[in-house]
């Protein structure tokens, strides 16, 4: 059996151990060996239910590790015997994995890696190459949380809104490493959207095949940035638009609004529009009115102010962007923006190069640096002319 279906079929074994009592970290550690096993048997010797086999020998696994340990004594007495070869239950064994590494007593970043780990079969190494982190670091950080969570039971409850978060948090990782966090985080979603009926589940997914459908547009030949309105839309990809306008149609069906599918029907009308300058931007705003009554996020009123300036012109959306936090991400950005639409090209260039200098991350600073040098020479060029 291919390494791909192991991968899928791990985070549903694992689930089935914790369930039959096995704490985290040792059914992770009881899979793993009994993956290890599969690899050198199974090309020889394929089992008819491949499930049933992997939850056998990992049990069989952690038996051997709890009898190993003195600790574990009172443990080991209570175990009846090894779970029968058989069906054994994945949609909801993995969606108690969903939970648990969501849980609220981890960070998000612990949570976001314990999720890859435990849910998407990623290795250690994988992980540490998305975020860019030496792999010792990315292994105590999963072994912190897996020891965080070890005694969690599944008998309450868990918490879809924790789960989406985390979710959201891996697509908007990037696409660093050898890994596709948000290919990644789409595939997990998918996967969740399977298990839950839940309108917010399916908004997100519908939200992040939106974006993903932009990402070849997203930069030029050379890896700089295209801003939305400057990219080809002939490059967007309209199979997800098509799929992730359906998703979101259906969801908004169910009248239970809430902030993903807001999101959504935002990035849903940007890829309605032909062109820029088809732009609904008035229909923008009231979803952004959504968005700010279900979150009251900052980065949504700052969004907001944006479609403003684009509605109902460059100096609205500077007298919206006036009453937000000036510190808040990329408002310096969004002030150069309005500012040069509105012809002070002296004044953006100028906050196009401050906002370079508080930029996140490397593509954006040398995007917005361009833009400054970009009006700089604009300007010196009308001088020169003015002086002929």
């Amino acid at each position: 059996m291919e390494e791909s279906r192991l991968r899928v079929l791990t985070p549903q074994v694992i689930a089935a151990l914790v369930r039959r009592g096995a704490d985290f970290a040792a059914a992770e550690d009881a899979v793993q060996d009994a993956l290890l096993e599969a690899l050198h048997t199974w090309p020889e010797h394929p089992p008819r239910d491949p499930k049933g086999w992997l939850v056998t020998v990992a049990w069989r696994k952690f038996l051997d590790a709890v009898r190993a340990e003195s600790s574990r004594r009172r443990r080991e007495l209570k175990v009846d015997g090894e779970p029968a070869p058989g069906v054994v239950g994945s949609i909801d064994d993995t969606l108690q994995l969903y939970f648990l590494c969501a849980h609220p007593s981890l960070s998000p970043s612990s949570a976001v890696a314990l999720t890859l780990r435990a849910v998407g079969g990623l290795t250690t190494r994988q992980i540490a190459a998305a975020y860019l982190v030496g792999e010792a670091t990315m292994a105590q950080r999963i072994s912190r949380a897996k020891r965080t969570v070890a005694g969690v039971r599944f008998d309450t409850p868990g918490d879809v809104a924790t789960v989406l978060r985390v979710l959201y948090l891996v697509f908007n990782e990037g696409y660093s490493g050898d890994v596709d966090l948000a290919a990644e985080a789409i595939r997990l979603t998918r996967q969740l959207a399977a298990a839950v009926d839940h309108p917010e589940v399916q908004g997100l997914l519908a939200l992040m095949l939106l974006h993903h459908a932009r990402r070849p547009a997203r930069t030029d030949d050379d890896g700089r940035l295209v801003p939305l309105a400057q990219q080809d839309r002939s490059r967007w990809d309209t199979r997800l638009i098509t799929e992730g306008v359906s998703i979101l149609q259906r969801a908004l069906a169910r009248d239970r609004l809430g902030e993903y599918q807001a999101q959504a029907a935002v990035a849903a009308l940007h890829a309605d529009a032909q062109t820029a300058e088809e732009t609904d931007w008035p229909q923008i705003i009231q979803w952004y009115d959504e968005l700010v009554r279900f979150t009251g996020s900052p980065v949504a009123r700052l969004n907001r102010a944006v479609a403003v300036g684009e509605a109902d012109g460059p100096h609205a959306g500077l007298a919206a962007l006036a009453e937000l936090d000036p510190s808040l991400p990329r408002h310096t950005a969004a002030r150069a923006y309005l500012h040069e639409k509105s012809g002070d090209v002296g004044q953006a260039a100028r906050l196009y190069a401050e906002a370079a200098l508080l930029a996140p991350n490397l593509a954006e600073r040398d995007h917005l640096t361009l833009q400054a040098a970009r009006l700089n020479a604009a300007a010196r060029h009308s001088s020169g002319q003015a002086h002929r």
